[in-house]
């Protein structure tokens, strides 16, 4: 994870040039719960919108490091569109492992504008983590994110549950702890501690299947498919949904 991290920075400082003012990792790999199946979570901050020939080199590094061993999901902001803050913030590009066909094929451009509000989260766990791969502190580059701007962004995961439930289970399963959490205690948690925290507190019939899913992400056992358990999980969900919704 190292090797892949270094050698993104310096391939993105490469690319973006002195327009790039500095490159923050966030999520697992600076919270303290970085698994086998973590992804690396990185934002870059550059002092003007991207070039479209900026977006391409970008891409083509993306394409050739993301999932070497680790995916990865880069966002890139302007300094001056998030500090000072304002809500939602906007996205400059946004890559996710999820997408790469359409950027294989040429689209520069495939997300949603749900990024911009993910950035309230990101953002804050970038600070959190206080983690530079280049220049200055993060303190120094982000403003401190408002608890109604970050909980208005993580919120939205609830709207998508029943969409990606079936197919992308176990990312559902753990994120749903990390939104609990955050809005119950006003703290930051990995997906890993996140589930550490929920188990303490869902009922005996909702435990195996977060514990299922934190197994999975931890390495300790091979992912299965969900088929056999979708009721038990969609029961789960529901609860946590509930629970997200009642301390909200």
């Amino acid at each position: 994870m190292e090797a892949q991290i270094e050698q993104l920075a310096e391939r993105i400082r490469d690319v973006l040039g002195d327009d790039l003012v500095g490159a923050y990792l966030h999520g697992s790999a600076v919270l303290g719960g970085l698994r086998p199946r973590s992804d690396i979570d990185m934002i870059a901050v550059v002092e003007r919108r991207m070039t479209p020939e900026q977006k391409r080199g970008v891409v083509d590094v993306l394409l050739e490091l993301s999932g070497r061993p680790r995916p990865i999901e880069l966002d890139v902001v302007v300094q001056s569109e998030i500090k000072p803050w304002r809500y939602p913030p906007r996205t400059d590009f946004h890559y996710f492992e999820l997408r790469r066909s359409d950027f294989e094929s040429g689209n520069l451009e495939p997300w949603s504008p749900e990024a911009d509000k993910e950035l309230a989260s990101v953002v804050t766990m970038a600070l959190a983590g206080d983690t530079s791969l280049y220049g200055p502190p993060p303190a120094e580059v982000f403003d401190r994110v408002p608890r109604r701007d970050y909980i208005d962004a993580i919120l939205k995961d609830t709207a998508t549950v029943d969409e990606y439930l079936e197919w992308d289970t176990r990312n559902v399963v753990l994120t749903l702890p990390r939104i609990w959490s955050a809005i119950a205690t006003d703290e930051v948690h990995s997906k890993d501690s996140a589930a550490a925290w929920a188990l303490a507190r869902l009922p005996e019939e909702h435990r195996p299947v977060l514990e299922r899913a934190r197994a999975v992400y931890r390495g300790d056992v091979e992912e299965e498919s969900w088929d056999d358990v979708l009721p038990r999980v969609r029961a789960y969900a529901a609860h946590v949904v509930s629970e997200i919704r009642r301390v909200g």
